[in-house]
């Protein structure tokens, strides 16, 4: 009977594989705190040498944290049905948990690092025992009961960063972040219960699939607002205004280049799959740099509008054209995953932007920015050409293709 129970919170086959209200609500936390990622992000524009890289590493610990927690529970909501009472409790709790760590984002490194610390933690330890609770007598309920001791395991290193001396802090949180996002990877084995890889695990794919587009569009969204936040509060010249349409028409570029075909079979592919779980995992690190990606190169917008023609730094080189590097990187993994095959548009596009990089560097911001957005127009260009009369591909990911009697039988 208790199993019975705990069974109604899994989705069923028949069950909506679209987002709910509720997890659009949920990402609203996430604007909030992405727009807090960029804020540190920028305040790095006038840093040089061992300061730049040190804050540059300190936003991306605090990004990947964040990271996290909206990836696992994207994960939680295609497992189990989001319609249910606990569940929804369940993302409330952690949208608020999201909330708070946004506050603190500002100063998570230094006197908020405490807040910072046990929001997260209560994500990460007390999240998957209220769902191991809410299954009772189910056999899946190990699978969080398995989340919560490996989140156990890590958080002394969290609260010793956050209430020991600022200067381990750093330190010890990459070693927290770490053991996290390896037990992850490995499926939080433990001695005789072994692991639950997410490989395994039985989810609904047009959901995942949906939620990956969404943390998307809401990184763009977020590159969008800093292009008119930053624009509105300067004072108005034709430089700034040509920095803020550049701005904005790389933005549109990105968003054309990634759902360009590929970007747009997620849902297919992850149907085809016979272990769907296992393209979602990859699929779920691909789109960690492609959303990082995005929040560097808005970086980059903010630097460039501020001050367009003024002499080269560092710190803008990092942001302008690190970020759609970055992009181009991810972007071609991702139509690795899809259709098992390396793109040449972006290739052409990565290596011509590396090649320029040397050159770029003595020049202003704005050329800089000019000459990524021409890259990435060339790319698009090369992207129609290409498939200009071609019916939309079937995809043919070589990743998850186990028959799905491969599946855990505890997944």
């Amino acid at each position: 009977m208790a199993a019975r129970r705990g069974a109604e919170l899994l989705r069923a086959p028949e069950s909506s594989g679209r987002a709910t209200f509720l997890e659009l609500f949920f990402d609203l936390a996430f604007v909030v705190a992405l727009t807090g990622v960029s804020q540190r992000f920028a305040g790095l524009g006038d840093d040089t040498g061992w300061a730049l890289v040190n804050g540059f590493a300190r936003t991306m610990l605090l990004f990947l944290a964040l990271w996290l927690i909206w990836s696992q529970t994207a994960w939680i909501t295609s497992r189990y049905e989001p319609e249910q009472p606990v569940i929804q409790a369940v993302v409330v709790g952690t949208m608020f948990a999201g909330l708070v760590m946004a506050v603190a984002l500002p100063r998570a490194m230094e006197e908020r690092a405490l807040p910072f610390t046990v929001a997260y933690l209560m994500v990460m330890v007390v999240r998957p025992l209220v769902v191991a609770a809410a299954l009772r007598g189910h056999p899946r309920r190990l699978v969080p009961f398995r989340l919560a001791v490996w989140a156990s395991v890590s958080a002394p290193l969290w609260l010793a960063g956050a209430l020991g001396p600022d200067q381990l802090r750093l330190p010890l949180w990459a070693a927290a972040l770490v053991i996290d996002y390896l037990a992850w990877a490995l499926g939080w084995p433990l001695p005789w219960l072994g692991a639950a890889a997410v490989g395994r695990w039985r989810i609904a794919g047009m959901h995942l699939a949906d939620r990956y587009q969404q943390i998307l569009l809401i990184a763009l969204g977020e590159s969008i607002l800093v292009i008119g936040v930053v624009f509105s509060g300067k004072d108005y010249s034709a430089e700034r205004a040509a920095a803020f349409t550049v701005a904005f028409v790389t933005s549109a570029l990105l968003w054309r280049i990634y759902f360009h075909r590929a970007g747009l079979l997620l849902t297919e592919a992850l149907d085809r799959a016979g272990m769907p779980g296992r393209l979602g995992a990859t699929s779920e690190r691909t789109r960690l740099l492609i959303v990082f990606s995005v929040l560097v190169t808005a970086v980059g917008y903010e630097l460039v509008i501020d001050d367009p023609f003024g002499p080269p730094r560092p710190s803008w080189l990092l942001f302008v054209v690190g970020g759609p590097v970055l992009f181009l990187v991810a972007r071609t993994r991702l139509e690795y995953e899809i259709f098992g095959r390396l793109s040449r548009s972006r290739t052409i596009g990565l290596v011509a932007l590396l090649l320029f990089t040397p050159a770029l560097a003595r020049w202003s911001p704005m050329v800089g920015l000019s000459v990524v957005a021409g890259v990435l127009a060339l790319v698009a260009l090369l992207d129609a050409l290409e498939s200009r009369g071609r019916p939309l591909e079937v995809p043919a990911s070589q990743i998850g293709r186990g028959a799905a009697g491969e599946r855990d039988s505890e997944a």
